[in-house]
């Protein structure tokens, strides 16, 4: 899929949302200066976290930011999916099911049981599921929230006819680049940053704390290595497992890891 400033109609963009906190759609609208470029060159058709106007597909690209946790949201995928040329998943709600993924190693019912005091009220699918598990999927942007300027390189990539740039560097990278130091190392604090894709400017690490995984899995990460390395570190039983348990938890790379993980601490323990 291309598109063309050239064209005699700006290319029509939709942003949706599914469950989320919004705060990928406010990284959009955080763009600022950047948000105006944009705007001269495509018709943002449908975004309500910025504007009640409506206008209808067909879209060009259509933008999703949230998994999928409700039978609504199953359905309606299907069909932001049928009038989009071109989808993104927008954040790591989009991209593994989010925080909200957490749900999938219980028993939903018992939660909405002890939570709710009419849980008969409540409807709710099992588990809360990627974009790219209920529909393709053109593209994934990770990050919770996204880097703004990640989004700016992918919709200039489209306009441009050229793919997006994305640096392979894990969040290592980030760290010797702003020259923080290691807190693996120094401090004996697990961190996944030699296996999470960088864009968040090392964040955590920056202020001490170890990486959480929020912008997913790199694809030069070596699982692996990591989880032989940072169990032995754990400061308390399978720390290392429920970082890979977090915000990317439902990515096929953070669950081997944790399984992995929670086997080796096991064996830890009974030696």
């Amino acid at each position: 899929m291309t598109l063309s400033p050239k064209q005699s109609l700006k290319p029509k963009v939709a942003v949706y949302k599914f469950s989320s906190c919004d705060g990928c759609q406010l990284s959009i609208l955080n763009l600022e200066d950047e948000l105006l470029d944009l705007v001269s060159v495509v018709d943002i058709s449908y975004f309500l976290e910025a504007t009640r106007t409506v206008k209808p597909g067909p879209y060009d690209v259509g933008i999703v930011e949230g998994s999928v946790t409700t039978q609504h949201e199953a359905d309606r995928i299907k069909e932001v999916r049928s009038e989009c040329k071109y989808l993104i998943a927008l954040g790591t709600c989009a991209t593994a099911g989010g925080i909200q993924a957490l749900r999938n190693f219980a028993r939903v019912d018992e939660y909405v049981k002890a939570v709710y005091a009419h849980p008969e009220f409540i409807h709710t699918l099992e588990k809360s599921t990627s974009i790219a598990n209920n529909v393709p999927v053109d593209l994934e942007i990770w990050g919770c929230p996204v880097n703004k300027g990640t989004v700016v390189e992918v919709l200039s990539a489209l306009l441009q006819n050229r793919r997006p740039n994305f640096p392979p560097s894990p969040v290592c990278v980030e760290c010797k680049r702003r020259s923080i130091i290691c807190v693996a190392v120094a401090q004996g604090i697990p961190c996944l940053g030699p296996v999470v894709h960088g864009g968040c400017g090392a964040l955590c690490p920056a202020n001490g704390r170890g990486c959480y995984g929020c912008f997913g899995p790199s694809s030069a990460g070596n699982f692996s290595s990591l989880v032989n390395t940072m169990v032995p570190l754990d400061r308390y039983p399978n720390e290392t497992a429920n970082l890979l348990r977090s915000f990317s938890s439902h990515s096929p790379a953070f669950q081997s890891a944790a399984d992995a993980a929670l086997k080796l601490a096991s064996t830890k323990e009974a030696k």
